[in-house]
């Protein structure tokens, strides 16, 4: 497992998923791994990045893949940085929380089920013992409520989850990305696994489905999170669709009537 502590043998690792540890961590009370990942609606990056601005969490290691796109950030002090993807960790009152946002995810397949591995591998080393992903389940439609589907490892995650209105039994398809993979690859590790999918239209960034998952992770990890600003961004995305929306409406129905006043009829 590549896994290293300094950026010397950075070079030498590249050819292979790297994980630098920043801070050594001891073994996790209870270890909980949230992932916050670019995917549907962006759900999962907005949440696991909220956690970490909320919860004041530490960086202690960084992700590096050559699975990820062949190009570098530019910084605004005009120096540039690799794509990465970065683990924070938070000390809840119960258990050790772990949040891993990131800029992007491997391109083929062959990279996802590396990083993910490599993912793995680095959490269970810390003592994480249950995976949480978060990403979006696409309806093809804007939802007032938006309710919060779910897939776990096992009967036991799987009833814990249902007393926080996750629901089960009701998403259909396929999970793409490591949004599926790390959850059905943890159970080879010892570890237990849920993906947490927020209902979403799935053509945009969607805040306040982001907001009913925090609340949700909030409850069932008993952590103390501020909503007042995912709430504010919530509702300005609400009223910015709601416009959207009724535009795309009146523009349906001027069309609409339009073509019965053009439409004829060959006897």
């Amino acid at each position: 497992m590549a896994i290293i502590e300094g950026k010397q043998n950075l070079v030498l690792n590249m050819i292979e998923t790297t994980i630098m540890e920043k801070i050594p961590v001891k073994k996790l009370r209870k270890g909980v791994l949230i992932t916050g990942l670019p995917g549907i609606g962006l759900i999962g990056q907005v949440v696991g990045r909220y956690l970490v601005d909320e919860l004041k969490a530490k960086k202690i290691a960084t992700l590096f893949s050559p699975h990820f796109p062949h190009q570098v950030f530019m910084t605004k002090k005009g120096g540039m940085r690799l794509i990465r993807n970065s683990f924070y960790l938070c000390k809840g009152k119960t258990r050790d929380i772990v949040v891993l946002v990131g800029d992007i995810q491997a391109m083929s397949s062959v990279g996802q089920y590396e990083v993910a591995g490599k993912t793995l591998d680095y959490c269970r080393k810390i003592g994480v013992s249950e995976i949480l992903t978060v990403g979006g389940y696409s309806t093809g439609k804007i939802s007032e409520e938006r309710r919060i589907f779910g897939v776990a490892t096992s009967d036991p995650l799987r009833e814990k989850l249902k007393k926080f209105n996750v629901i089960f039994g009701e998403a259909k398809g396929s999970i793409v990305g490591a949004a599926g993979l790390l959850p059905a690859l943890c159970k080879f590790k010892d570890m237990e696994g849920a993906c947490i999918m927020g209902e979403t239209h799935g053509g945009y960034i969607d805040t306040a489905s982001a907001r009913q998952i925090t609340l949700m992770l909030s409850k069932y990890l008993d952590i103390k999170v501020n909503l007042k600003k995912l709430n504010e961004r919530a509702e300005e995305s609400q009223k910015v669709l709601k416009k959207v929306q009724d535009e795309v409406q009146k523009t349906m129905e001027a069309q609409n009537e339009a073509m019965s006043r053009n439409v004829t009829y060959i006897r």
